[in-house]
C-alpha cells in the first residue's frame, strides 16, 4: 500500500493494517480515542512515534515530548497534518527506521 491508496481507504472500511497505521488510520478520520487506545496498548518506536503525534495534536506537548524521545525522534518542525503524512508514509515504507532515510512525503 502506498499513501494514496492509504488515504483513499479512509472513505471505506479499516483495512488489515500493523497497529501504528491502524491508529493512524483511525486518527485521519478524526477518531482520536480509537487511534491513543491501539497505540497505549503497543510498544515500539512506530507506537510511540504516533503516540506522540497524538499528544501534539491533543495540545499536550509535555506528553508529546516524552513520546518522541520513547520513539527516538527530534520534536517536528512541520505543521501536524504535514506530520501525519510523513508518519504515515514512513510507516508504509517500512517503519520508524526507514523513517530515517525516506523524505518528508509532500
Amino acid at each position: 500500500m502506498n499513501i494514496e491508496q492509504f488515504e483513499a481507504s479512509l472513505s471505506g472500511e479499516a483495512p488489515p493494517l500493523p497497529a501504528a497505521l491502524r491508529a493512524m488510520w483511525h486518527a485521519a478520520k478524526d477518531e482520536w480515542d480509537e487511534a491513543h487506545r491501539i497505540v497505549q496498548a503497543e510498544s515500539g518506536a512506530d507506537a510511540a512515534w504516533v503516540h506522540a503525534w497524538l499528544h501534539r495534536l491533543r495540545g499536550d506537548l509535555g506528553n508529546a515530548r516524552y513520546w518522541y524521545r520513547r520513539a527516538g525522534r527530534p520534536e517536528p518542525e512541520q505543521a501536524p497534518e504535514q506530520e501525519r503524512l510523513s508518519i504515515t508514509a514512513a510507516l508504509l515504507a517500512g517503519g520508524a527506521a526507514a523513517a530515517r532515510t525516506t523524505p518528508t512525503a509532500n
